[in-house]
């Protein structure tokens, strides 16, 4: 099955990048991530767990039902109930694969599943025949591989293979492996395993040493066709293998590794800054390929050399991946139809009448105090207007006063909506800051106690009269949501991420039906 030339992209944002302590998304927002990172030509897109919670049926169902072209892959744990639940989901997709396996070293075996080496098998065989009714496609993952007996792993592999799986799941799960040995398993499992060429082989890689890419890249050189990632390398502890590192050093170094992905490059900025925003997660500024300093100079050698030829100091073309200033500036002048094709050619779907007014009105009120809107500050307001939860309380006004002889104090009026009646609240409150008061006048309104446990403030363009984009992170009676707000006025940016945290909290902690 496999590709000399080949290399397949398997994105697991959405499972493996969602699974990080901190990140949640709901199925709107899943839905949103699954059509941009489809615009980076992606071959398989790994989006979600359904048997781990109705929400993630509920979001793997959706994308099966709305994303065409890629294959879209569900992860199930080694067990039946798990594979029909994926199965399940996935009944829309057009092209599905099952992703399922257990773990195969002997830590995992002995101190986790307290199964022997031939149960191990047994289990793993046939967990692929029972995906197998469901899927031509099914993948195993042996959970761990690096520490685990090369020898057992190359029986667990074959037998796999012979049940029906196309894929074979090599993964670093603790990031524990170096990029010379992993390359040297991937060798090793092309010559001992009889059948290898029947099933693509597949590298996932972990960053706990900070080497997934390096070590995704090592398998890939060592035969690997399939390497599995995540946008800005988010994942569980210190993350995955980041799919723009990966992409970039296939291809800016083809003359190494002879393999050229088939990937639409130029969609990896707007990918990683739209996750990083729906995630609450800023890309570090010295990020590698998508940080806003990965093209920026101020050595005066350096910007000497890049003025004379880029190609001194730079190895890739920003424009190649995207990273342009917007060539078209939207002001209050701009009309609907301008906002509603520049949201098209942002990769916007079509939306209703109702919900284009909706927008337009927010882009107004954003223009009439910025005077010039870049794509940045579209991309941030659609993310809030595309928030689709039910709205319990919705901001009116708020007020507040602050100064360095005024005690920060706060009034807010908001609607609550109930059964399909509203009320109007109001109260006051006074705090360490206008943000603090703010926040303590929503908490006494609402009557509605939550802890704010992370809040972060950034800049979404420069100027004086930047968006403001505020993340924060609420949590009440165990469970925990993130939300954003953006405004022009950081205080108002502060009060929109909060109340809508709060109309999270209140949809989460209503009882199971």
């Amino acid at each position: 099955m496999e590709t000399k030339n080949k290399i397949f992209i398997f994105d697991t944002t959405l499972r493996d990048g969602e699974q990080a302590a901190g990140n949640h998304l709901n199925s709107a927002e899943k839905l949103e991530i699954a059509r941009q990172i489809c615009r980076l030509k992606i071959d398989v897109i790994e989006v979600g767990f359904p048997a781990s919670s109705p929400e993630d049926f509920k979001a793997v169902q959706l994308i099966s039902q709305e994303i065409d072209g890629p294959t879209i892959c569900a992860l199930s744990r080694a067990k039946k109930e798990d594979i029909d639940s994926c199965a399940e989901a996935l009944k829309p997709a057009k092209k599905n694969r099952i992703h399922t396996g257990i773990g195969v070293s002997d830590i995992h075996m002995e101190r986790k599943l307290h199964k022997s080496k031939e149960e191990i098998l047994k289990i793993a065989v046939e967990a692929v025949k029972h995906a197998k009714q469901y899927t031509e496609d099914v993948e195993f993952y042996a959970e761990d591989a690096t520490r685990a007996d090369v020898k057992f792993l190359s029986d667990v592999l074959q037998a796999v293979i012979e049940a029906g799986a196309t894929v074979v799941n090599i993964p670093d799960t603790t990031g524990y492996a170096m990029p010379e040995l992993y390359g040297q398993l991937i060798q090793q499992l092309k010559k001992n395993v009889p059948n290898i060429d029947k099933a693509i082989l597949s590298v996932h890689c972990h960053n706990d040493l900070g080497l997934a890419v390096a070590n995704s890249l090592a398998g890939i050189r060592n035969g690997a066709r399939q390497v599995e990632c995540t946008i800005n390398g988010i994942g569980e502890r210190a993350g995955n293998t980041s799919l723009e590192e990966v992409i970039m050093g296939l291809l800016t170094r083809k003359d190494y590794f002879q393999i050229i992905p088939q990937i639409q490059i130029k969609e990896l900025y707007r990918t990683s800054h739209l996750v990083a925003y729906a995630f609450g997660m800023n890309v570090p500024r010295n990020k590698a390929i998508v940080g806003s300093n990965a093209f920026s100079h101020s050595s005066g050698i350096h910007v000497d050399g890049v003025l004379k030829d880029r190609l001194t100091y730079e190895i890739i073309n920003p424009e190649d991946i995207g990273f342009t200033q917007s060539k078209v500036i939207l002001t209050a002048r701009t009309g609907r139809h301008g906002l509603k094709h520049r949201l098209k050619e942002l990769g916007y779907p079509p939306f209703s009448q109702e919900r284009l007014e909706k927008v337009y009105d927010r882009f107004l009120e954003i223009a009439d105090k910025k005077q010039m809107i870049y794509d940045e500050d579209l991309v941030s307001l659609m993310e809030n207007e595309l928030n689709t939860n039910v709205q319990t309380y919705s901001l009116d006004f708020f007020q507040v006063l602050s100064g360095t002889d005024a005690i920060p104090t706060a009034t807010v009026k908001i609607k609550k909506m109930e059964n399909g009646d509203e009320t109007i609240i109001m109260e006051s409150a006074l705090g360490d800051g206008p943000v603090d008061a703010a926040y303590k006048a929503i908490d006494k309104a609402l009557d509605f106690q939550v802890k704010l446990v992370d809040y972060n403030i950034r800049a979404v363009t420069s100027g004086g009269s930047a968006l403001g984009e505020v993340m924060v992170s609420l949590s009440k009676d165990g469970k925990k949501v993130f939300d954003h707000g953006s405004s022009t006025d950081v205080v108002d940016a502060s009060v929109r991420a909060y109340l809508d945290g709060i109309n999270k909290l209140v949809i989460k902690l209503q009882p199971a039906d």
